[in-house]
This record gives C-alpha cells, sequence and structure tokens, in this order.
C-alpha cells in the first residue's frame, strides 16, 4: 500500500484533522477534546497523509519554534513506512521552514526509538493532557531516518 503525504491548511483541513486526532487521542488515549485542540493549530503546519484511495490515515504538525506534535495515525496503519515518511516529512518542512533543530514531547517509553534517530533529552519529566513526557531535540542535520515505530 502506498501513502501520499502532504502539508494541509488549518481552515481547508480542519475537519479531516480532527476526525484522526479525535478518534486517536481523544477516543483512545482519552485526552479531553479541549486539551486536544488549542490555539496552535490555526498557526502550525499541518501534515495529512493518506492512503492510495485518497482515505486520510494520519497527521501530525509543526510549530514555528521546531515543535513536532500531534502526531496521530489510525490503528490500521501503524507501521513504520507511515511514522518514518511523516516524520521525515516533518523534519523536512522544518529545515524549509528555516529551523536548525526539532524537538517533539515525548511519551517515556517511546525515548529510546527517538535517541535512536538522532534525538537527545531536554530537561526533566512533565506532565502533558495527563501523560508523562520528555522533551526530546534533535539538530536536523543529525536526524536518522531510521525505520522505527512510535505507539503516540
Amino acid at each position: 500500500m502506498g501513502y501520499h503525504i502532504n502539508k494541509v491548511e488549518w481552515d481547508i483541513g480542519k475537519e479531516l484533522l480532527q476526525q484522526i486526532r479525535e478518534r486517536v487521542f481523544v477516543c483512545e488515549l482519552h485526552i479531553p477534546k479541549h486539551i486536544e485542540f488549542d490555539n496552535l493549530d490555526r498557526y502550525a503546519h499541518h501534515i495529512l497523509v493518506t492512503d492510495d484511495s485518497q482515505v486520510a490515515i494520519a497527521t501530525g504538525r509543526l510549530c514555528s519554534d521546531g515543535l513536532i506534535g500531534r502526531i496521530a495515525v489510525l490503528p490500521e496503519h501503524r507501521n513504520r513506512s507511515v511514522y518514518r515518511s511523516l516524520l521525515t516529512y516533518i523534519v523536512e518542512l522544518a529545515q524549509q521552514q528555516g529551523c536548525d533543530c526539532v524537538s517533539i514531547n515525548c511519551i517515556l517509553n517511546e525515548v529510546e526509538r527517538f535517541k535512536r534517530n538522532g534525538f537527545e533529552q531536554q530537561g526533566q519529566v512533565f506532565m502533558e493532557a495527563g501523560i508523562p513526557r520528555l522533551r526530546m531535540q534533535c539538530p536536523i542535520n543529525k536526524f536518522n531516518t531510521k525505520p522505527f515505530t512510535l505507539m503516540h
């Protein structure tokens, strides 16, 4: 199965982006809707992944400071190819936007996977939406596109 990745404007792709994020974050992970959708959505760069049938299957966003977030992949499409392609696209977009490094607020059981991809720990564990996380940062020139799978 092939995948297509495109940058979409929030105002144009909002419905599809919200459907995916609501299914993954609100329904599956029980994150309150008012926390999942924030003011950054209006200003962030949004990425939409579709399958060969043009069905929306994943999304992510990039904030102007290089923060990667809201990576949501529908359960039936969680595989290394989707995650690798989505993250690579976001990092390339960050580079085009003039960022020298990217960061992500990573759930704790994914820290080692991000380390293998060039990310380093920044600061201490903190809570975000009721989930313990760690800020990970990576200079764009050290980002490694080695395949890996994320849970969220």
